[in-house]
This record gives C-alpha cells, sequence and structure tokens, in this order.
C-alpha cells in the first residue's frame, strides 16, 4: 500500500484557500470591520469650517478661461479693384481667420488674457499686390459691454509666386476686473471700417 502526498497537499492547499478567503468577508483582518465604516458616514463638517472653504473657493471663471469666438461678418475680408464688388474675376485678395486662442491667469479679482489668432491671406484673380494690410480687431465684453476693444493692422508680405501667406497676432496680458458671476466674451475679427 503505497500512499501519495500529492492528494494530501491538495487538499491541505485548497483548505488554506478557504480559510484565508473567509477571512476576507470579514470587514478586516485587523479589526474596524463596519465600525470604521460607520465612523466615516456619520463624518460631517462644523459651519465654521465650511464658511473657510467657502470663502478660499476660486470663482467659477477661475478654472475656464471667457470663450473666444469670431464676431459674425469679421471671419473673412475681401478687397475688389476698379469698384466691381462681389465680381469674383476683380477679387484682389481676401483674408480668412482660421484659429483662434486664449489662455487667462485669474488673481486678485482680475484675469489677465492673452489672445490670438492665425489666418492666411489670398491672392485671388486680379492679385498683385506683395503686401496686405489685415485689420484685425480683439475685444473683451463684459455683461454685453465693451471693456477692451484694440484694432491691429497687419502688413502680411505675400511673397512670389506664392498665392497665400499665413499671419498671427497675439495680444497680451489684457487685464480684465472680475467681480463675479458675468458673462465675459473675447471677440475677435476683421474691421475694415476706417
Amino acid at each position: 500500500m503505497t500512499l501519495s502526498l500529492t492528494p494530501i497537499l491538495r487538499l491541505s492547499a485548497l483548505s488554506g484557500l478557504a480559510v484565508l478567503l473567509a477571512g476576507c468577508s470579514m470587514g478586516s483582518m485587523f479589526g474596524g470591520g463596519t465600525s470604521a465604516n460607520a465612523d466615516l458616514q456619520n463624518a460631517t463638517a462644523t459651519p465654521q469650517a465650511v464658511a473657510q472653504a467657502q470663502t478660499n473657493a476660486l470663482p467659477v471663471i477661475a478654472t475656464e478661461c471667457p470663450p473666444i469666438k469670431v464676431r459674425l461678418g469679421g471671419e473673412a475680408m475681401y478687397y475688389y479693384g476698379n469698384g466691381r464688388v462681389g465680381d469674383p474675376k476683380a477679387l484682389q485678395y481676401q483674408g480668412v481667420i482660421d484659429e483662434t486662442s486664449r489662455n487667462c491667469v485669474v488673481s486678485n479679482g482680475q484675469i489677465t488674457v492673452n489672445m490670438g489668432v492665425t489666418g492666411r491671406v489670398l491672392l485671388g484673380p486680379a492679385g498683385t499686390q506683395t503686401t496686405v494690410n489685415a485689420p484685425i480687431r480683439f475685444a473683451v465684453e463684459r455683461d454685453g459691454q465693451a471693456i477692451f476693444s484694440e484694432k491691429y493692422t497687419l502688413a502680411v508680405a505675400v511673397t512670389p509666386p506664392a498665392q497665400t501667406t499665413e499671419f498671427v497676432k497675439v495680444v497680451e496680458n489684457v487685464t480684465v476686473p472680475y467681480l463675479g458671476g458675468e458673462s465675459i466674451t473675447i471677440w475677435v475679427g476683421f474691421d475694415t471700417r476706417g
């Protein structure tokens, strides 16, 4: 009669595993169990702690930069020769806005904004210009009122034989007072008015 150790070892290993798994369902191997969870569920903050957290909280705008939008009608500009407005054959050049961007820092009740735009100038069928002036306006509105508005004229060089050239304009460190709860919007677009 030979006795094999393999079945005995298997049985011992299974018994040990069963004891170990049974211990997992007891809340905690080192005590605590449900009383530790009950302590967490019954935890409350004092009114002073809540008031302190509210005074230290940042306003909603502090976590989000105001949106930057292209003003309707300001997304493109067209220049026609000889007063032939709208005639595709008389188009000398056009400008288009491709991308906008902004970055904000909030500190001491003010938002400091860096805003930028990229675009292109494209020569048309009648275009022979080597430099095109692209008038770009940046504005910041708070609750529908302009609090910053500045027009920048960019001299965009078109080097032959190229028919298109990109441009970039960045306006830095525009400071906007923030009281809380206002609706702030950054606007950009071509401004061809005098």
